[in-house]
């Protein structure tokens, strides 16, 4: 995890020197999403998952550290599955809130079948790098569950417009197809 970097801004280690913590048994609501919505199709792989680990004695919601998996022979190289990443995040109103960075599906899967989820917690991360996307207002209220992501959609809003990739964290190159490739996102975002 410490060897995660930053996209762009001289790609840092951006949590090099913040304190990381597996935090177990976590209510799924008590975490703040950024994301606007989650797939359906998504949603019905986590649940897949979800049984296949079961058979086999693994609880994915109680991870403590990363598992390396294929679903099929002729796959290139293993998926990755880890807790999902949260960082507590500083607020411009004060507010501390555990930001869902990534595992937006499995956290909202574990939510509705009223689980708790063990998460890798993220705290003191540089301000000079916060989270890319800011939390909903409305919390989970805002998450919708779509088919597919609609051409302009605003998947979430950017603390920093310009260079919202700038701050994207890049879990794939730690831990290979942890994070999945999403269609562009609209250019929508807050206002400075």
């Amino acid at each position: 995890m410490r060897r995660v970097r930053l996209k762009g801004l001289g790609e840092p280690l951006v949590y090099a020197d913040a304190a990381l913590s597996l935090e177990r048994a976590v209510a799924p609501h008590s975490l703040a999403p950024a994301q606007r919505y989650v797939l359906k199709a998504d949603l019905e792989s986590v649940l897949a998952l979800v049984g296949l680990f079961e058979e086999k004695g693994i609880d994915i919601f109680a991870l403590e550290g990363v598992i390396l998996f294929w679903l099929d022979q002729n796959e290139e190289g293993p998926i990755s599955l880890a807790p999902p990443v949260i960082e507590e995040s500083h607020e411009a109103d004060g507010r501390r809130l555990w930001l869902i960075n990534d595992g937006m599906h499995r956290v909202t899967v574990a939510r509705r079948l009223g689980r708790s989820i063990n998460v890798l917690l993220a705290r003191g991360v540089p301000e000079a790098w916060p989270y890319y996307a800011l939390p909903l207002p409305g919390g989970w209220n805002e998450v919708e569950e779509i088919e597919t992501v609609p051409a302009g959609y605003q998947k979430k809003t950017y603390r920093r417009p310009q260079e919202y990739k700038a701050l994207f964290r890049d879990f794939n190159a730690v831990f290979p197809g942890i994070q999945k490739q999403r269609p562009a996102p609209s250019e929508k975002s807050s206002s400075p």
